[in-house]
């Protein structure tokens, strides 16, 4: 009888476990690639959001704002390979940040105050764009940990994440918002 030869390594050679060594430093490179690139998408997201905070008409910010967003989920869906569909991502994103009540009301008075003539523009021209940055930031990275995680639009909670997101709304409107004047 011919015997048959195995070329496959055997789990103890040393040579398997290089091979696994290097698909997992590959797979952590991969992981570390898109993990700056969806952090690099935020922060541009981010500017063009505080940016949409100086139109001067009320609501058509806050509409305006939510494209932006919108455009930012499609293209962090897009580094994470998630499937996407814009009906799917506009009913994630209401729900998100529809159910943080006091984001909801502070972004729409700072809209609203652009119709008040004088101080109201004024005020509404100072908070608007940092909160609008709060929130995509908060958006950003809340859909960040889910796909990275392997989450799609089809398992995203917003309840489970709705304190996440307002703890990062929190910290990101501190960090933006217009130094206070001396007395």
């Amino acid at each position: 009888m011919a015997e048959i030869e195995d070329n496959a390594p055997d789990a103890n050679e040393p040579g398997s476990q290089e091979t696994s060594s290097d698909q997992s430093s590959e797979s952590s490179s991969n992981c570390e690639m898109a993990e700056a690139e969806a952090q690099a998408i935020v922060r541009n997201y981010c500017v063009a959001s505080g940016a949409i905070g100086f139109i001067p008409v009320p609501l058509v910010d806050l509409a305006a704002l939510t494209g932006v967003q919108l455009k930012m989920v499609h293209s962090l869906a897009r580094v994470y390979d998630v499937p996407f569909k814009s009906s799917w991502a506009k009913s994630a994103i209401a729900s998100l940040v529809g159910g943080s009540a006091p984001l909801l009301a502070s972004r729409s008075t700072a809209s609203m105050m652009k119709s008040v003539p004088g101080i109201g523009t004024g005020l509404a021209m100072i908070t608007q764009p940092a909160l609008s940055s709060a929130s995509t930031y908060a958006v950003g990275k809340v859909f960040i940990q889910h796909f990275s995680s392997g989450g799609t639009f089809l398992t995203f909670d917003p309840a489970k994440v709705r304190d996440y997101f307002s703890q990062l709304f929190s910290k990101h409107s501190e960090e933006t918002e217009p130094a206070a004047e001396p007395k």
